[in-house]
Formats: structure tokens, sequence, C-alpha cells
């Protein structure tokens, strides 16, 4: 599973897991978080909104920051 982080105002977060591909695009989870509350929906997504909506910044892949202790 994919996660990538929907920009939003500030005190909100938001983001997409894709939960499964097609030919057409992709099966999504939209998870939004304010104020200690949390809702889900199930989606649909095209691929081609899909790499628009990265192209524009309007989602960004999730990173990982993996530190170690020498």
């Amino acid at each position: 599973m994919r996660r990538y982080y929907i920009k939003c105002e500030a005190g909100k977060v938001e983001y997409v897991d894709i939960l499964s591909e097609t030919g057409e695009g992709y099966q999504i989870r939209v998870t939004r978080i304010q104020d200690g509350y949390e809702k889900n929906i199930d989606d649909f997504m095209t691929k081609q909104l899909f790499n628009l909506c990265l192209k524009t910044g309007y989602i960004r892949k999730e990173e990982f920051s993996i530190s170690s202790v020498a």
C-alpha cells in the first residue's frame, strides 16, 4: 500500500492510500483527520487525474526518514 499526503490547510491531516491498481486507475482510501476526528472515504481515481495531482503538488508521496545511531 502506498500513501500520499494531500495539500491542505493547517490543523488538518489528509492522505490517500492506494488500495489496488487497475488498467484505468486506482482504488483509493482518502483519510481526513481534523480536531481528533477521522473520516475515511473509499473511491476510484483515474491514472490521469492521479498523475495531474502529483505534477501540480496537490499530493506528495510519503517520505520515510531512517536514521541510525552508530
